[in-house]
């Protein structure tokens, strides 16, 4: 009997969970469809014998593949889930293990997930896998300490905007002063002085952008367009030569935004995509958006979670980023380009912080993707009032 056969017909015994009432036209379990953890039914012989449209997702599989697949098929060989669903059946209980490396056959990356393992005490063998990936608990841990490294970031800024500044302006007067009475070997010392003021005054520039803490004008904005926007700059100038794909959701609701600062930080995006492909011939970078529910976070100002179902991705075949930096990348003044600032990464988290968003790194040899997740616009209730009318 498959998970969804027990709740339809609303079976239980003492200290199992409650089975779920919530059935749609086909009579299944609209809750455990909607549920964003990948479920799944495992019999004594190792068959999946059901699953939920998480389960598909996760294992990239539809369902018809899925149910009759054998599990060990879908794992790595020796997969410590097959040994934890062996000591679900030896004990009848229970168990939970959590940062679980999950990777798929064929894949080199590291899939870290917390596993949920339960008997179906009514059918002999049978075993309730829950997978919650790790990545959604960690973006958030990671965007906890961007914003810290923001704010600190920020409270510097402000510092060297008055500490800074001023005194570099005298010094750069003084020298041109001296300029006029010197020897031309001389001079060339003074003009040094000058460019190295200038180029301490662009730094601080760019980072009193941080120090900016006024509320962000936000409306409905089409990342389409934006996306299409940065497209046409990048294509114009630093990423001519490189293909991009584009592979959007046409039916994506418009994202809750500022339209110029999203600008900002795709061409931010973009850009260090291209500088890490370089001269390469086959260099692409793909842009793409997706519907992605289940994932919230509390933004600054709100006094409940907000959802970010809206996912931008920005992707580069490029060699990577080094494994050392990778968790680090994002904080302010790591980079690795020898003549880089390390703040435009900085900026970009700060840009989806302040929209309340999540933004994360993923990066493998010839694939490195930034994912970014945002909230949706949501009509006020006047916009609602006038739709009605019209």
């Amino acid at each position: 009997m498959s998970l969804s056969d027990r709740h339809r017909r609303g079976e239980s015994r003492r200290g199992e969970f409650t089975p779920l009432k919530i059935v749609d036209e086909r009579g299944r379990s609209c809750v455990l469809e909607a549920l964003p953890n990948a479920i799944l039914t495992v019999s004594r012989e190792g068959v999946i014998e059901d699953a939920n449209a998480a389960a598909e997702s996760f294992f990239e599989l539809g369902k018809p593949l899925l149910i009759g697949q054998k599990i060990d098929r879908l794992l790595p060989f020796d997969s410590p889930l097959l040994t934890l669903i062996q000591h679900v059946r030896e004990r009848g209980a229970a168990i939970n293990e959590y940062k679980v490396d999950l990777g798929r056959p064929g894949q080199d990356s590291d899939r870290r997930v917390d596993l949920h393992c339960a008997p179906l005490a009514e059918q002999d063998g049978l075993v309730l896998v829950v997978l919650q990936e790790r990545t959604i608990a960690d973006k958030i841990d990671r965007q906890l300490s961007h914003r810290g490294a923001v704010r600190s970031v920020s409270g510097l800024a402000s510092m060297l905007a008055h500490e800074i500044k001023n005194p570099l302006s005298g010094i750069r007067g003084a020298a041109q002063l001296l300029e006029s009475g010197l020897s031309d070997e001389d001079r060339a010392l003074t003009q040094l002085i000058c460019e190295e003021t200038d180029r301490i005054v662009r730094l601080v520039d760019r980072m009193e952008v941080f120090s900016d803490a006024r509320p962000l004008k936000r409306e409905r904005v089409n990342i389409h367009s934006v996306l299409d926007h940065v497209k046409r700059v990048a294509q114009s100038g630093f990423g001519r030569g490189i293909r991009f794909i584009e592979n959007y959701d046409p039916s994506l609701p418009p994202v809750y935004a500022n339209r110029d600062q999203l600008v900002q930080a795709f061409l931010n995006l973009v850009k260090n995509a291209a500088e890490a492909i370089g001269d390469a011939v086959d260099g692409e970078i793909e842009l793409s958006t997706a519907f992605r529910p289940g994932v919230s976070l509390r933004a600054l100002g709100e006094r409940s979670p907000v959802g970010l179902p809206l996912e931008f991705c920005v992707r580069d075949n490029g060699p990577g980023v080094p494994d050392d930096i990778l968790a680090h990348l994002f904080d302010p003044f790591v980079t690795t380009k020898s003549s880089g600032t390390g703040l435009g990464l900085a900026l970009v988290a700060k840009i989806v912080n302040d929209h309340g968003g999540v933004i994360e790194c993923e990066s493998l040899p010839r694939r490195t993707t930034f994912r970014i997740l945002m909230p949706m616009y949501r009509a006020k209730p006047s916009e609602k009032k006038e739709a009605a009318r019209s």
